[in-house]
């Protein structure tokens, strides 16, 4: 297994308030590393850590390291991390625009011109979120009268159109009805393939379905990780347990 992500000694805080603390998390290339726990854990905070959004916020200070592929993140410049480590929200963002120009955006703004390869690049990244063939013959149409689900699968799609190396999910699925959660995680066990999936989620049942491995926090600590199912059929510790469980949350 090959390194893509880790963080060391990572300790975050907000305000002088822990958020992180004395996380040491390896996410390896081609994985599905799915982070349950209750709110206010530190998952977000870790998953925002990695493509520098926290640097947003002017109350974030940090102490520790976090490196993709052996280089720190923040010798890297946002734009250049921000292009290999995609980002899927909790609520869709689509921008107010076409169907097209959502999934081409990116690319116009790193300097692709020719229509014909932005023409291609729509249409791939579009197949590799399973959103083509319900859009294919509207692609003119605006992208704010999609479905909630196939907004959310058009964020996907608008992440995957710059070619990232790295997916951050951010409790995708958390607006979505089953119908189009299990569309959603459908494509993340397809686009495992080629990219490293980070998946932040409250839904434990999603984090079993979908994740190689499962690590589990509570209160900015990581309390255990493994593969999903020794995690859950036996977990280590008695507070995972009692969150599997749902005995609080």
């Amino acid at each position: 297994m090959v390194d893509k992500i880790v963080a060391k000694d990572l300790n975050c805080w907000y305000g002088g308030v822990p958020s992180v603390k004395n996380l040491n998390l390896t996410v390896y290339e081609n994985e599905i590393l799915g982070i349950i726990g209750p709110s206010n854990s530190g998952k977000t905070t870790f998953l925002r850590m990695i493509n520098r959004l926290n640097d947003l916020n002017y109350n974030f200070k940090k102490k520790g390291l976090v490196t993709l592929d052996g280089k720190d993140v923040y010798s890297l410049d946002t734009e250049t991390l921000r292009k290999r480590c995609g980002m899927v929200f909790a609520l869709p963002l689509p921008l107010p625009m076409s169907i097209y120009e959502n999934v081409g955006y990116g690319p116009l703004r790193h300097g692709i011109k020719s229509k014909k390869y932005i023409d291609e690049i729509v249409e791939k990244s579009l197949k590799a979120a399973s959103l083509w063939d319900e859009v294919k013959d509207r692609l003119e149409a605006s992208a704010m009268k999609l479905s909630g689900g196939q907004q959310q699968r058009l964020c996907i799609a608008r992440t995957l159109a710059v070619e990232p190396e790295v997916i951050l999910y951010d409790e995708p699925c958390s607006g979505l009805d089953p119908i189009s959660t299990a569309k959603v995680e459908e494509t993340m066990l397809e686009l495992k393939k080629k990219y490293t999936i980070i998946l932040v989620t409250n839904n434990v049942k999603q984090a079993s379905r979908v994740s190689d491995r499962t690590a589990f926090f509570l209160m900015g600590e990581m309390i255990e990780i493994g593969k999903t199912a020794d995690l859950f059929l036996a977990p280590k510790d008695k507070r995972t347990e009692g969150y599997i469980m749902g005995k609080y949350g």
